[in-house]
């Protein structure tokens, strides 16, 4: 090392080390609506934080739009009481709501919770857009994204995430980058399309709700899932271990039709040892979407069963061999063994 003299440094010349950069500690934020915490809203302990933080939020309905930037590396945003039910971020804007400004804020900018951020935990909070149809006849672009989640190596555990259509978007920034979230015990429930996008994304041992639009039995209730995955992946959207439930009529629900917005989009969807309801479509549960048809995705079941399951030319099954192949460790594990499974 050289001195501002040009000179060699006495200390490196004697190999003394240079000394250590200090750590810093993980802070953790609290927040509280009442505030009796040192935040009454999550955004600010979010913008407070830096990345590797905690923000721990108490019990209480809280009504704002949050935004966790790709800076918040290895953030953890929890509710404190342990119950999701008790702490509940909600907004209602939809695709169509417009803006101040007179535009409208699109698909991804109707999210309550948009979540950038790598390395992100978020448990035990309940996340939900209240945008309803009924109340806003004007309003065709529908799409009321609860959480959109476009980083690597997220996990969402313990939590409720309520919509109608597109409740849940998986996205990747970049279509072929390497984006995966796992979903685990926890609770997501919508109504068209309402698990989507093209990033890799693990729904396991989660219950599904399809909610009821009043279809009759036969009648068109709407989409559990519609991804589009970019054809150079291999993995997309995987449900596992999980229950799916439905109030609605027998046969009104399609489990997924594939989301082509580029030519390049072929959407991949694995559900397995799932439990399936009598409101899904039972002699053809796929759909096409627009003029692109199913049978040219990536759809296929293993091991499914409830009054909702059965096995015909309409429903791809892997073998044995293959199943092997689609689990959770596989789908998430990338390019550096990634395994939050357990």
């Amino acid at each position: 090392m050289l001195t501002a003299a040009g000179t060699t440094s006495t200390a490196v010349a004697a190999g003394v080390p240079a000394p250590a950069a200090k750590a810093v500690a993980a802070t953790t934020r609290t927040v509280a609506a009442d505030g009796s915490a040192q935040y009454r809203t999550v955004q600010a302990a979010i913008d407070a934080s830096a990345a590797g933080d905690t923000v721990s939020i108490a019990k209480g309905t809280y009504r704002e739009v949050i935004n966790v930037p790709t800076s918040r590396t290895g953030l953890t945003i929890k509710g404190d009481t342990g119950n999701a039910e008790d702490i509940v971020i909600t907004y209602d804007n939809a695709a169509g709501t417009r803006k101040p400004d007179g535009t409208t804020y699109g698909t991804r900018g109707s999210a309550t919770a948009t979540f950038a951020a790598n390395s992100l935990t978020v448990t035990g909070v309940t996340v939900q857009n209240t945008w309803l149809r009924s109340e806003h006849p004007d309003i065709t672009d529908t799409q009321a994204v609860a959480v959109t989640a476009q980083g690597d190596r997220q996990i969402f555990r313990n939590d409720r995430f309520i919509g109608h259509q597109d409740t849940v978007l998986n996205w990747s920034p970049s279509a072929t980058g390497q984006y995966r979230q796992y979903f685990r015990n926890s609770f997501i429930s919508g109504d068209v399309d309402f698990i989507f996008g093209d990033a890799t994304a693990v729904y396991d041992r989660v219950n599904i709700t399809l909610r009821d639009r009043g279809a009759a039995a036969g009648g068109n209730n709407g989409y559990l899932a519609a991804p589009n995955t970019n054809s150079a992946k291999k993995y997309g959207i995987l449900i596992t271990g999980s229950t799916i439930s439905s109030p609605a009529a027998a046969n009104t629900f399609s489990l997924g039709r594939p989301w082509h917005p580029t030519a390049d989009a072929v959407g991949q969807l694995v559900i397995r040892d799932t439990a399936l309801p009598a409101a899904v479509r039972v002699a053809a549960p796929w759909t096409d979407f627009g003029t692109f048809p199913w049978k040219s995705a990536r759809f296929h079941e293993y091991a499914n069963t409830g009054p909702g399951a059965t096995v015909n030319a309409n429903r791809p099954q892997l073998t044995a061999a293959q199943a092997g192949e689609y689990t959770a460790a596989a789908y998430l594990s990338g390019t550096d063994g990634w395994n939050p499974v357990g």
